[in-house]
């Protein structure tokens, strides 16, 4: 029986990108071969330009399934907190805290910003930068955070300064100690935004 082109279409691209994936996190994206990884896969080079364009359009797709990976599974941390204002600080933490993970310090806080340039830039940022404003937006109507401050201001602030948190953990010494140091500067400065009693 013939498949459908869609069908093929789609595991040739999900062949691809885990082909990529184990090797950008194992041996990281400058050391990583086009014509190994397309080997390991089962395809030519030929299909990764096809599908991608070029290595960096690999690492794109690459950084934007993680990405997706790790926004549910921030969710999930978040989605236990009691209230709002827990909510968005479990969000932000689980975040950086994730930047203790080998796989993801590699690709998404190391090769990532040195390939494809800053993460406030890349597609998913926005959708980031949105999320954030809403909750923001909220905390602010629930009179939890100060009321005059822009809501988008704030969460592209927060979200600049988690992503430099995230990236600090991946390229340190000793990641363990600097995520338990950046996590508490984090937690001060989010309490910053929440209004005196």
């Amino acid at each position: 029986m013939h498949r459908p082109r869609k069908e093929m279409i789609a595991e040739t691209r999900a062949k691809l990108i885990s082909a990529a994936r184990h090797a950008f996190g194992t041996i990281g994206y400058a050391e990583a071969s086009m014509d190994d990884f397309t080997a390991s896969a089962g395809l030519t080079r030929g299909a990764l330009y096809h599908h991608f364009g070029d290595k960096k359009g690999l690492l794109q797709a690459v950084i934007a399934e993680i990405d997706g990976e790790m926004a549910v599974r921030v969710n999930e941390a978040a989605s236990k907190a009691p209230t709002r204002w827990q909510h968005f600080v479990d969000e932000c933490t689980t975040y950086i805290e994730m930047a203790l993970e080998p796989e993801i310090q590699r690709i998404m806080f190391r090769d990532g910003p040195a390939v494809l340039g800053d993460p406030a830039q890349w597609p998913n940022a926005n959708a980031c930068i949105a999320s954030m404003t809403e909750h923001l937006s909220a905390l602010q109507d629930e009179g939890v955070v100060v009321a005059d401050l822009d809501p988008e201001t704030v969460a592209r602030l927060i979200n600049g300064a988690s992503s430099q948190a995230a990236q600090r953990i991946a390229n340190s010494k000793d990641p363990e100690a600097t995520s338990k140091k950046a996590i508490a500067a984090f937690k001060q400065l989010l309490e910053g935004l929440r209004k005196k009693a």
